[in-house]
């Protein structure tokens, strides 16, 4: 049997309200749409789904409201087959909540309110610090307290595990918590708030590359920045690599972002290089946008390995 990787997740987890419309309203206009969905959400939730459905034995720690909501959140989990043993209960905030609205040219806008994601803070994450140990890959974002981030960043590297950042949205994090990301997984907007630029040098795809490269060990271990669709970059000690997407109809990207950074630490779980990682979390955020939805747009592992040109639903060897 293969060796999957181990991802343990601490991030957010709303509830996504989405409305789809023909184009977004202007500053006071009111505008029907012509379509509305409630789906489970937030960036925790959504990348441990995405790298639980390629494969990943996933851990999620996470807080929901004692609402109607948390109970639809846990029962989404549930339906996914996820373990939701980490996931508590708090009586004093609501689920956290997305406003999203959908263009029919598949952009996005959306609206946060955090909610009981605040309540995932450093005293929280050390009660669980066990699961960071058995994990190989220890993911988080900046949906969190930063406190929580940096602490986070710390216990993966005392247990020894792979602390991969995605920085989403920026947050102050410490320059320790930076240089511990390996990698720290960024937008070209967020990858300007940390001082990795390329538009000097035009914002081509291969000056993002070279961009990348010049912030290792600058800024963190390894970095990658996602580049819609255009594709991504990544680099590290070893070298850097650009990953072009493929040419696709979207349909909404809401969440397509979330894919391809949870296909990315699964594939980095189970060992792969960090440049056949980018190359198949870049198929997983293409076949992403071609679907309505968050969560429920995510593809399979086999679906996501034969995208980007590879065989066989196995770890390597």
């Amino acid at each position: 049997m293969p060796s999957h990787g181990r991802v343990v997740v601490v991030g957010s987890l709303n509830v996504d309200s989405t409305s789809y419309v023909e184009q977004f309203p202007a500053p006071g206009e009111t505008i029907r749409s012509h379509g509305f969905r409630v789906a489970l959400g937030g960036k925790g939730s959504n990348q441990a789904i995405a790298a639980h459905v390629v494969g990943a034995d996933v851990t999620l720690l996470a807080r929901i409201g004692a609402d109607a909501a948390g109970d639809f959140a846990l029962a989404t989990l549930e339906q996914f087959r996820l373990p939701t043993e980490s996931i508590g209960r708090v009586t004093d905030a609501p689920t956290g909540v997305a406003q999203i609205t959908v263009a029919d040219s598949g952009e996005n806008t959306i609206i946060v309110t955090s909610g009981a994601n605040l309540a995932v803070t450093p005293d929280i994450v050390d009660a669980e610090r066990e699961r960071f140990a058995a994990g190989s890959v220890v993911l988080t974002q900046g949906e969190l307290p930063v406190a929580t981030i940096d602490r986070v960043a710390e216990l993966a590297a005392e247990s020894g595990a792979r602390f991969v950042l995605n920085l989403a949205p920026p947050a102050p994090v410490a320059l320790t918590t930076l240089a511990l990301a390996d990698p720290l997984v960024v937008n070209e907007h967020e990858a300007r708030a940390v001082g990795i630029d390329a538009d000097a040098t035009g914002g081509s795809l291969d000056a993002w590359r070279e961009a990348a490269a010049s912030a290792v060990d600058r800024v963190a271990r390894s970095v990658v920045v996602t580049l819609g669709s255009a594709g991504a970059v990544a680099a590290s000690r070893d070298g850097s690599w650009a990953a072009p997407a493929p040419t696709v109809e979207a349909v909404d990207t809401t969440g397509a972002g979330d894919g391809f950074t949870g296909a990315l630490a699964a594939f980095l779980a189970e060992g792969r290089a960090l440049e056949e990682a980018l190359r198949i979390a870049v198929a997983a955020g293409a076949l992403a946008v071609q679907a309505r939805g968050t969560v429920d747009s995510y593809a399979t592992r086999d679906a996501v390995l034969g995208a980007a040109g590879l065989t066989g639903g196995g770890a390597p060897a």
